[in-house]
């Protein structure tokens, strides 16, 4: 068993270019490995961390004392235009009092351990003030996707949920829009559960406005009989049942406990040194475990505060994101590639805006997808331009069943290898086990979920004979012999499908390799060939990189006249047959593609939890496109190759 400390430059100074870094206080990587008779390779940090707190109330207690005055959450007014108007706030000292109050109020309804409370809505100051007012008293709470009472025409994961957990009361921001998810639940749970909306108006039965369960101030027995329950909290109380994305049948409900989340946040905070508390602007939502885990518990830790953004990484909706960076000037960054892509072209027309965005920005982060080159080094570009220095891009693995972050790239690095997710973070055992020729990534240690809830089958086959749960993921060392650099995702161990040949195709590296000799012009692909004679692809277009090859940095061509370019054709041509030059086999070689102009929906389950593409629940919404992929003649737009 050796400790490996990474090599690692003078952080200020990156000597591929000499342009500096910002002086970001980040910690370079150490790694201790172990590797085993049986072939596994046990992987754990080097760094040490600080004791974790005991709940994640505990810093909302501390800000409250020691910053009272200090916004914790900021959100615009949602006008009845559909607009979004003037920032409205929270303090933590305000924050505090009300959960408390709401805790109150969930103790007198017999909420508890078994009777928790479903939230329907996204992010927002009333879901936060109930979520923190439940975690005070012990109650757990369950928060649903929005697009399961949103775009489902029967509600059946709401019901699912409903049934599932037997909730003691339902939090909706907006009772008309949520009336039909809400109108299932009580079929399920009966009328008496009640339902709490900030206007009261919901269907017939118990309904209390939010106004009512938050109530007035707390009487001497009232606050005893919260702190008592507040007391009775610890690491093993579950605070949270999160659901994934549930693409193959319904969701299951991870237990998310007190103590996995605050010790991800300690293990974080041995990996950085940002300066707190911070400034964020995030529209990740809560019901996944990044965005309510990972980002919400890190504002909380660092008594830092959280500006929610009302825009999102998708047509017509970006905007609203663009309008609030030009007002909010983050300290730290994190979002998906494609919105990195688009944050990057906007950068380019606004220098208001790049003002603004690097004032004091001290990093980026991103999940979800490997990010392109052209992307990084586009952002560099700005971030250069208005600086004088780089930021760093930080990103790393995990999971629902992990609270979630696992492994990290806590160091300045640049993008060499797509794929990269760092190394474990202090306090995780990482162990790469051999399934056949591939390793997959085990995870142990006190960010681990103790299983599903009512549903020890599951629970009992998530974990192999050490503890280790088993992720599903493969992966492997960048480079054996120094393995400081860290690792890379080698696919999911169900992705490989075999052709009619008999021949196995192996997605993760094949994914990878295309995209890389396709670029700029592709963002992430799908890999299709189940039973099938030839492997072909649906991919996603880059279009910053598009735009790039096209000559057409302002974006005025539309996506389809874009696509069909000459330049970025010709491109995804060349790169597809250097691909196959170098890859003849049947398994490897590309025979045709088809770009994609609809992103992929996390919703609908075609993004995982995990924040990676589903490839199987991918091909299954989009089956009828599958089969013209491998029709003849194949549909227009399509690149088939020799």
């Amino acid at each position: 068993m050796d400790s490996i400390p990474a090599p690692h430059p003078d952080s200020a100074r990156a000597p591929e270019t000499g342009i500096p870094w910002r002086d970001t206080g980040l910690i370079p990587p150490d790694v201790v490995v172990e590797h085993r008779p049986d072939g596994c390779i046990l992987l754990r940090s080097g760094l040490s961390m600080e004791p974790p707190a005991r709940s994640v109330i505990d810093w909302l207690r501390r800000w409250a004392a020691e910053a009272p005055d200090r916004p914790m959450l900021v959100q615009r007014e949602a006008l009845p235009d559909g607009r979004w108007g003037d920032w409205r706030g929270l303090t933590y000292a305000e924050a505090r009092e009300r959960a408390d109050r709401i805790g109150r109020s969930l103790l007198a309804l017999g909420l508890g351990p078994e009777r928790p409370v479903m939230i329907l809505s996204g992010n927002g100051i009333e879901h936060a003030l109930l979520m923190l007012g439940a975690l005070t008293v012990g109650v757990p709470v369950a928060p649903a996707s929005p697009a399961y009472s949103l775009l489902s025409q029967d509600c059946a994961r709401i019901r699912h949920i409903a049934a599932l957990l037997r909730p003691g009361l339902v939090f909706a921001d907006h009772g008309g829009r949520y009336a039909r998810a809400i109108a299932v639940a009580r079929e399920e749970l009966g009328p008496d559960v009640p339902v709490v909306v900030p206007d009261g108006a919901a269907p017939a039965g118990a309904c209390l406005r939010f106004d009512e369960l938050v109530g007035g101030p707390l009487d001497a027995e009232e606050r005893a009989r919260v702190e008592a329950a507040h007391a009775a909290t610890g690491p093993r109380t579950v605070a949270k049942y999160l659901f994934t994305s549930g693409s193959t049948g319904m969701p299951k409900a991870v237990i998310n406990t007190q103590g996995m989340m605050t010790a991800n946040q300690a293990m974080s905070a041995a990996t950085t040194r940002f300066p707190a508390p911070g400034v964020h602007l995030d529209w990740l939502p809560w019901n996944h475990t990044f965005g309510g885990n990972q980002n919400f518990n890190a504002n909380l830790r660092t008594g830092g505060t959280l500006y929610i953004d009302a825009g999102k990484p998708l047509p017509g909706q970006f905007a609203e994101t663009v309008r609030n960076l030009r007002e909010i000037s983050p300290t730290t960054y994190g979002n998906v590639p494609v919105a990195y892509a688009m944050l990057a072209a906007a950068l380019d027309q606004d220098e208001a805006l790049r003002r603004s965005f690097f004032s004091r920005l001290e990093a980026m982060a991103y999940g979800g997808a490997v990010l392109p080159l052209e992307v990084w080094q586009k952002m560099q570009d700005h971030a250069v331009r208005t600086t004088g220095s780089r930021i760093p891009f930080l990103t790393g693995y995990g999971m629902t069943e992990t609270a979630p972050t696992a492994t990290s790239v806590h160091w300045a690095a640049l993008p060499e290898a797509a794929g990269t997710i760092g190394l474990p973070l202090p306090g995780v055992e990482l162990k790469l086990a051999p399934v056949g020729t591939k390793f997959e990534l085990r995870i142990r240690g006190p960010i681990v979920t103790p299983g599903y809830y009512k549903d020890p089958e599951r629970t009992r086959a998530a974990f192999d004979e050490e503890g280790f749960y088993r992720t599903g993921d493969a992966g492997r060392l960048i480079d054996p012999r120094d393995p400081a650099q860290g690792l890379i995702m080698d696919g999911r161990l169900v992705e490989d499908f075999k052709l009619t040949s008999g021949t196995w195709v192996h997605v993760g590296p094949l994914r990878i390799g295309v995209l890389d000799a396709c670029a700029p012009v592709l963002l992430d692909a799908v890999v299709c060939g189940l039973s099938r004679d030839d492997v072909r692809l649906l991919a996603w277009p880059n279009l910053m990189g598009c735009q790039k090859l096209a000559d057409d940095p302002g974006g005025s061509l539309p996506p389809a006249m874009l696509l069909a370019h000459p330049a970025v054709q010709g491109r995804l041509r060349q790169g597809l047959r250097d691909w196959n030059a170098r890859n003849p086999g049947l398994s490897t070689r590309v025979r045709a593609l088809l770009l994609l102009t609809e992103p992929p929906s996390m919703d609908a389950g075609e993004i995982t939890d995990k924040g990676y593409i589903n490839q199987r629940a991918t091909q299954e919404r989009r089956a009828a496109l599958v089969g013209a992929l491998y029709a003849d003649p194949a549909p227009a737009g399509t690149i088939l190759l020799e």
